[in-house]
């Protein structure tokens, strides 16, 4: 599956409140902030514009343009590296500040039933939007998976 079958599947409503959790101080940090303006086609990138481009945004997910998917993932996971960090050690996976290597054998760490143990232990910490996005997209980047996990409401 590629990502935009991940943000398809998950839904608009998780689209929107990942949207709304973009921070603009930790996109100049990660000096991705330029980059992310010019692919998301915006003159100016702040909430307002960025609630305004919501539904070009995801008329762009739904059309398919995987690259744009790629570093808005990239994006909605900048804007959440502190639980990125606490997920990753809670795995046991080595990781510098929430980045990882690449070249990582994922089954050494993720152990059948990972997911669920992830979202149990940090549902009640994180909003579950960003939370089942991210198990999602560290299943996918680590396992190449065509199954997403959502667990029951």
């Amino acid at each position: 599956m590629q990502m935009c079958g991940v943000f398809q599947t998950l839904g608009p409503d998780v689209f929107h409140a990942l949207v709304r959790g973009i921070s603009i101080g930790k996109l100049r940090t990660y000096q991705v902030y330029e980059r992310f303006k010019l692919r998301a086609r915006l003159v100016k990138l702040n909430a307002e514009s960025l609630r305004k481009a919501e539904p070009k945004f995801w008329a762009r997910i739904e059309a398919g343009e995987e690259d744009f998917a790629t570093d808005l993932s990239q994006v909605f996971l900048l804007s959440h590296l502190e639980m990125i960090t606490e997920v990753l050690n809670f795995l046991g996976i080595p990781n510098e500040q929430g980045f990882f290597d690449k070249d990582l054998k994922p089954e050494e760490y993720l152990k059948e039933g990972w997911q669920k143990r992830v979202f149990d232990e940090f549902a009640g910490k994180y909003p579950r939007e960003i939370l089942l996005f991210y198990i999602n997209h560290l299943d996918w980047e680590l396992t190449k998976t065509d199954q997403l996990f959502l667990p029951a409401a």
